[in-house]
């Protein structure tokens, strides 16, 4: 899923910090974050943000639990905008205004 907010003035990393997210990584030129929902660390939400020009473009998804590896590589994540994720998305969008 993805958010866009427009003409967004504020550091990135302190928006999501108030939202509750801890930075991870810089990545191919997004910035990483998670907001993991129980102490194991997953399932968590995961976050890929960068700037466009004035605006904030944020990418979410929901990883259920850790990547598995072997002969090839599964990522557990929902993209769908409903249940959890929709439920974030709307706590997000509450904090923008």
């Amino acid at each position: 899923m993805t958010i866009k907010i427009e003409n967004f003035r504020e550091n990135p990393a302190s928006f999501f910090r108030r939202l509750g997210y801890v930075f991870v990584r810089r990545e191919e030129g997004d910035m990483s974050f998670v907001r993991s929902l129980a102490r194991s660390g997953y399932p968590r939400f995961h976050i890929f943000a960068h700037m466009q020009e004035d605006d904030l473009v944020i990418k979410i998804h929901l990883d259920q639990k850790k990547q598995t590896y072997g002969s090839g590589t599964r990522h557990h994540g929902e993209y769908d905008n409903d249940g959890a994720l929709k439920d974030e998305v709307e706590r997000i969008k509450k904090m923008i205004g």
